[in-house]
């Protein structure tokens, strides 16, 4: 059981991966209007999607290709420059195909499992809190001598989504329970659709202004 670190460790990671689980963000973002306007199902849908990402930004810590992508600028660019064109991208979506649409509309613009799926992956894999919860402060958590320390950081990553999935899920059916009331005040729902939308461009903001460390 090398792989297991120590219970200060788990502890302090634990209230880390709490208060990261806790910020608002892309990903919570995507999870919430995704359930306001499709319902719980398919914002389920999308934090597997988000888990999924997560589960890539474990495999790139353990084996040290986050690193790379750090001390490349190149890759480093690539990366931000993606991460925030998608989330423009979500953004303009948010509003132009938002929850404030009649049922008939959002039917005919529901999305499959699989799209829910892809979007919460890539909203993820290029959201800036958990890039940089995973490239600098992740590997905090291991000792880098440590011959274990490879399936440590496995471990730590697979315990972040046992701790942080929870979370999400208790938000989306929050936001669920909310429909009803959000569907009979449109003015109210309306507003969410183009505050997502700001919080997407924001996000896009901040990781493509992020600097390598």
């Amino acid at each position: 059981m090398d792989f297991l670190p120590s219970l200060s460790t788990l502890l302090a990671f634990t209230a880390a991966t709490l208060l990261l689980a806790m910020t608002p963000g892309p990903d919570m973002t995507l999870s919430i209007s995704r359930a306001l306007a499709q319902g719980k199902r398919a914002a389920l849908f999308v934090v597997l999607g988000t888990t999924l990402g997560v589960v890539v930004h474990t495999c790139l810590v353990a084996f040290g290709i986050s690193a790379l992508i750090t001390a490349s600028p190149v890759a480093f660019t690539m990366l931000k420059t993606g991460g925030a064109a998608y989330l423009l991208w979500l953004a303009i979506q948010a509003i132009r195909f938002g929850s404030s649409l009649s049922v008939m509309q959002v039917d005919a613009a529901r999305r499959t499992p699989l799209s829910n799926i892809a979007n919460g992956f890539w909203v993820n894999l290029l959201n800036p809190k958990v890039i940089i919860f995973f490239m600098t402060f992740l590997p905090q958590f291991v000792t880098a001598g440590d011959p274990a320390v490879t399936h440590k950081l496995l471990f730590l990553g697979f315990f972040f989504i046992i701790v942080g999935v929870p979370v999400n899920i208790i938000v989306v059916l929050a936001a669920d329970k909310l429909s009803s009331w959000l569907q009979n005040n449109r003015g109210v729902l309306r507003g969410l659709d183009y505050t997502f939308a700001g919080v997407f461009s924001i996000f896009a903001a901040k990781i493509f202004l992020t600097q390598a460390r």
